[in-house]
């Protein structure tokens, strides 16, 4: 199988089932940011992998997340008339997992007492970009569903996402004894 197929040569790409669209369509923007998200994700992951400190709990609930992630873009490309056959992929038990899993990592890490900036780390940093990247698709997702038929999990999913990733990237921060970028007011 070639992995160029010359369809999308005219700026139309399909969704899933076959249905054409335009490339710079909402749907489109909206799945490949969460695709960008995604791929900031793999690579914090790949960052963390042989580091001096703790990371059974992170690398195995970051690849549950870009499953996820390619379930939520799964959500958005297929039309609508499919959902309706087949139902979305991503639900309310997706967010409530994320939850739970902020709520470890925030226990864990200082309370926070000043604004801090995104950095420290290579993998916090990593983290901390996929955070924004995911704000941008949760912006996005919005947009989308004030035009068109969406998952109702799709934005609440985003939003916890990036909590999650905030929090992570401060977890990564502590275990690595890596002090915090602050903002300095002075």
């Amino acid at each position: 199988m070639k992995i160029y197929t010359r369809t999308g040569d005219k700026g139309e790409t399909s969704l899933i089932y076959g249905h054409r669209i335009p490339k710079d369509s909402i749907r489109v923007e909206t799945y490949g940011t969460i695709d960008e998200a995604n791929s900031m994700i793999g690579l914090a992951a790949a960052y963390l992998r042989d580091v001096p400190f703790r990371t059974d709990d992170l690398l195995p609930q970051m690849k549950i997340i870009q499953r996820e992630l390619f379930d939520l873009g799964r959500d958005l490309a297929t039309p609508v008339e499919k959902v309706q056959e087949k139902g979305y992929h991503v639900n309310k038990e997706q967010v409530d997992r994320l939850e739970a899993f902020i709520d470890g990592y925030d226990a864990e890490v200082p309370p926070l007492t000043r604004f801090i900036l995104p950095g420290g780390h290579v993998a916090a940093a990593a983290v901390q970009s996929a955070r924004t990247i995911t704000r941008r698709a949760e912006r996005i997702a919005v947009t989308l569903a004030g035009v068109e038929s969406v998952n109702p999990e799709v934005q609440r999913y985003l939003n916890r996402l990036s909590d999650y990733l905030f929090v992570v990237g401060r977890a990564i921060n502590h275990r690595a004894g890596v002090h915090e970028p602050e903002v300095d007011f002075s």
